[in-house]
Parts: structure tokens; C-alpha cells; sequence
């Protein structure tokens, strides 16, 4: 009988950790509805002690999402425990907490200064406070595979006492090797004290790109969750990227004989959106996701690719959600036929939303003969995860010359403005995205620091959507921006101004 694996994803708090994947709490809601509908069993949604924002995105995420269990992250401490509750107390499903304390001996002799004693006393004490609150309670023994074999049974034998239902093996600094991370969780499970009490699960780092492969390892072992993230972003080289472990499950269900819930038609939706809400592209030969997972450049792979498919690829497109061009979408299209094309490419968008995106379908209809299912995408992920607008463009213009450099005109509108208030200016700059920045700047009176701005097209053809992303910080707090448009010009302004949107946003939320 084949035997079904929970996917703990940890996209939302392990993968937001990672430099440059910041996400404001609307984009962590729509990561958490799209996590919802792959089907993943528990979603970490953050750490409630870290932050107040943190905190708040946890109790919003918890208040919403029904078919997954929701999870807060915290320390063996009871400051951590009650910030996790508050965050966790209102959730619609029977939500988690989980608790983590280092195990291995420099961790203990370093960072922790405690005895083996002094550890296992405040792992027990930790989780029969957290029990108080929640009855699905998870004890993470953080570096354990620098840990010693027996210290690991021993304390876990403990926390399960205490009334932990799940156990974690995390390899922390991703140092372990397929081999010996399954001989590891083999040995634990084995000598656990009541390991038929508890669930015994994997988290995995990819610091020697093993991430992945210990994480089957650890299935093969016996074990009945793993941990894992979205195209496997995360802390310094990231996690086991969870399409990876469901595809190579499903692929290989053979050889291994397990599963998960996972709708894997969503996958694709689910890595877009992630890639989108962070400015954290996607390499193109990423496993299952990357632009190349399915294109075939080589004479002899297309022939055979030709006649048939599975001379080369052992999975299909269509299983992780890679749509197909069913039906040509242009100006003339009605709103019956982009509803259904949503529908198709797996995106949900509310009714006020829905308005928005089809009026800019039209727009962008206006100027191309063809829309592709890429421009769609584009336009419904960045309404999704769209904040309040603070400021709206409202005109623009550059002059530029080799000679005579550029200036930029911009008029933007604050949200609060009487009608007729125009804010106006015209600035030099080194080049015309350069110069409208600078008035931007001026308008709304702040200077955040520009730390990343890419473009890219969305399609190849001549008339293809420039798509921008930009990361700006301001307070020592990052923000990210997208834009769309067919002139490049205005993609990037649009980009810049969401960024800033964000930003003032989240300045206005603080008292």
C-alpha cells in the first residue's frame, strides 16, 4: 500500500528569511491561498515573536485558510510560545505550533552555553506550555545531523512525553550526505523511546545541493513528513524545493512507493506566483519549474521528442500545471473566454480584482494582436498581490540624447489628494529611468536606496510586455515592485511606484 508523505511547506517563513525574498502581508496571503489549493498538509506562515508583522501575517493567513494546517514557528521560550498563540488562537483549521532547539554540541557549547540536561529540561518545559494552548505540538532538534545519534533519541523520546505529535530531524546547515542522513533518521526512529506515539519528520538545507536527495533519503528511511519550499527558496543556498520531492515521488512511485496530497497541476501557478512576489527569478534549468525543465534544443532530442515524448521526458508539462494555447485571445475576445482562460491557467481572482485585470487585458489587447497566456499571468499576479495605492501614475515623459542627457516629467496622485492637486516635476538624471526616479523621490519627500532593478520580456516577439522588477529599501526594511508594459519606460515606473506603494504601506500601518 503506497504510503502518503506530509508536505510541510515553509515557503512563508524559512523561504521569506532568505535575502531578497521579502514579502508584505498581501503577497504572503495570496502565496498561503495558492499553497492552499496545491494541497500542501501544514504551511509554516512565520514567526510570530520575530515581528509584530510577522505576527499579524500569521493570524491573517491562520483566519483564512481552511483545508491546510496553519503553523508558528518559536523559540523553547514562553514569550515565543504566547506571541505564537495570539498569531494561532483565531485559525479556522486546528493549527501547530512549532517549537526548535538546537541539539548539536557546538550549537549547545556556542550559541545555547547549556548542558545536554540544561537542553532536554527546557525542550520538556517549552512543550508542555506550548500543550496548554494547542495540542499539535512540534519539537525540531535544530542541527541534528551534527547532532549525536543517541542524544537525538533521547531528547525526542522526552519532548514525546511531554506531548509532542510530530518530531523534526533537521539538517540545518545542509551538511549531511544521502546515505548517512537516512542511516541517521533510521537509527532515531529506531532507538525513540514511544516513537509509535509521534510523527517523525525531515527539514533539509541545500548547502551542498543535496537537499532534495536527503529528503528521499529520509522517505526511504521511514519517515512521514518533510519540510521543504517553493522553487526551495531559503536561508543561504536554500531548502528541498518541493516540486522537486513530489515529482520525484510521483515519477519514481516504483522504486519508492509513496506519495502526497499534492495537486501537482498546480505547481507551476504556485512557483510563478512565489517568483513574482519575491523578484526572485527562477534559473532556467531549475528542475521541474526552470524555463528549459521542458524545452529540447538538440537535433536528435527534438526528433525523438517528436515521435515520442518519453524518449526524453519523464514527466509531462501538463502534470505540473504548464498550460497549452487552447484558443487565441486578442482585442476581440469577451470577457467570457478570459474567464476561462483564467480558470485554465489555475489562476483565482475576486470579483473586484477580476474588473481591474480585464481592463487591462483590453488595454493591452489595444496594443498587441495576440495576448499569450505569459501576458495574462502577468497581469492577473500583479493585481493579485497588489497592496493599496498610495500614489497612482498618472502621466509621464522622457527626452534623452547623448549630447544633452535626459530629463523626465512625471506626474503622480497621492490617494489622499482634493481633486485638481497636481504633483509635477521635471528632473535630470543619467538616464531617463534614472531621472523620473529622482522626481518620484522628490514628490513623495523620501529617498529609499534602489537595490536591484531587472527587466526582462515576457514573450519573444517584438511587441512583448517588458516586465521590471526593482527592490528598494528604506529603514533598513526592503521592498519590492513589479511592473508590466509594452514600453519599457513606463514598466519601470510602474515597478518603481509599487515598490513604493509597499513601502508606504507598511509605514503607515506602524503607530
Amino acid at each position: 500500500m503506497t504510503r502518503m508523505i506530509k508536505i510541510f511547506d515553509t515557503t512563508l517563513r524559512d523561504g521569506e528569511q532568505a535575502p531578497g525574498c521579502s514579502m508584505n502581508s498581501q503577497e504572503k496571503i495570496e502565496v498561503a491561498r495558492s499553497l492552499e489549493r496545491l494541497g500542501v498538509d501544514i504551511m509554516e506562515a512565520g514567526f510570530p515573536a520575530s515581528s509584530p508583522g510577522d505576527l499579524e501575517s500569521v493570524k491573517q493567513i491562520a483566519g483564512i485558510i481552511k483545508e491546510s494546517t496553519v503553523a508558528g514557528l518559536c523559540r523553547c521560550r514562553e514569550g515565543d510560545i504566547d506571541a505564537a498563540w495570539e498569531a494561532l488562537s483565531g485559525a479556522i483549521a486546528p493549527p501547530r505550533m512549532h517549537l526548535f532547539l538546537a541539539t548539536s554540541p557546538i550549537h549547545m557549547q556556542y550559541k545555547l552555553k547549556m548542558t545536554e540536561d540544561q537542553v532536554v529540561e527546557n525542550a520538556v518545559a517549552a512543550i508542555r506550555y506550548a500543550k496548554k494552548f494547542c495540542s499539535d505540538i512540534e519539537f525540531s532538534a535544530e542541527d541534528a545531523s551534527r547532532s549525536d545519534p543517541d542524544f537525538l533519541a533521547r531528547i525526542f523520546g522526552e519532548a514525546i512525553k511531554a506531548g509532542a505529535t510530530t518530531v523534526n530531524i533537521p539538517d540545518t546547515t545542509g551538511y549531511a550526505l544521502p546515505e548517512e542522513f537516512g542511516r541517521l533518521c533510521s537509527y532515531v526512529m529506531t532507538h525513540t523511546p514511544g516513537a509509535e506515539h509521534t510523527a517523525f519528520s525531515v527539514h533539509v538545507h541545500n548547502d551542498l545541493g543535496l537537499a532534495v536527495a536527503n529528503s528521499l533519503s529520509a522517505i526511504k528511511a521511514g519517515i512521514n513528513q518533510v519540510e521543504a519550499t517553493v522553487n526551495g527558496i531559503g536561508e543561504r543556498a536554500g531548502n528541498a524545493s518541493m516540486e522537486e520531492i513530489v515529482m520525484a515521488l510521483r515519477v519514481r512511485k516504483a522504486l519508492i512507493d509513496c506519495d502526497t496530497r499534492i495537486d501537482s497541476t498546480q505547481i507551476y501557478n504556485t512557483s510563478r506566483l512565489v517568483s513574482k512576489v519575491t523578484g526572485v527569478k527562477v534559473q532556467p534549468n531549475k528542475a521541474i519549474v526552470g524555463d528549459n525543465a521542458f524545452a529540447h534544443e538538440a537535433g536528435i532530442h527534438q526528433h525523438g521528442v517528436l515521435a515520442n515524448r518519453e524518449t526524453y521526458e519523464i514527466m509531462t508539462p501538463e502534470s505540473i500545471g504548464i498550460p497549452k494555447n487552447r484558443m487565441v485571445l486578442g482585442k476581440h475576445s469577451g470577457r467570457h473566454a478570459f474567464e476561462e482562460r483564467l480558470k485554465d491557467l489555475g489562476l483565482e481572482i475576486d470579483a473586484e480584482n477580476l474588473e481591474t485585470v480585464f481592463a487591462a487585458f483590453k488595454d493591452l489587447a489595444d496594443r498587441k494582436k495576440v495576448v499569450s497566456d505569459r501576458d495574462i499571468e502577468a497581469l492577473a499576479l500583479g493585481v493579485q498581490a497588489a497592496v493599496p495605492e498610495t500614489w497612482t501614475l498618472e502621466h509621464w515623459a522622457v527626452n534623452t540624447s547623448d549630447e544633452l542627457g535626459a530629463n523626465g516629467v512625471v506626474r503622480i496622485r497621492r490617494k489622499d489628494d482634493k481633486p485638481g492637486v497636481l504633483r509635477k516635476l521635471v528632473t535630470l538624471g543619467d538616464g531617463p529611468i534614472d531621472a523620473i526616479f529622482k522626481a518620484i523621490n522628490e514628490i513623495i519627500g523620501k529617498e529609499p536606496h534602489l537595490e536591484l532593478f531587472e527587466m526582462g520580456a515576457i514573450t519573444g516577439d517584438s511587441s512583448a510586455q517588458a516586465e521590471t522588477t526593482v527592490k528598494i529599501s528604506f529603514n533598513e526594511r526592503r521592498y519590492n515592485g513589479r511592473g508590466v508594459s509594452t514600453d519599457i519606460v513606463e514598466s519601470s515606473i510602474k515597478a518603481y511606484i509599487s515598490a513604493i506603494n509597499s513601502m508606504e504601506w507598511e509605514l503607515a500601518k506602524k503607530p
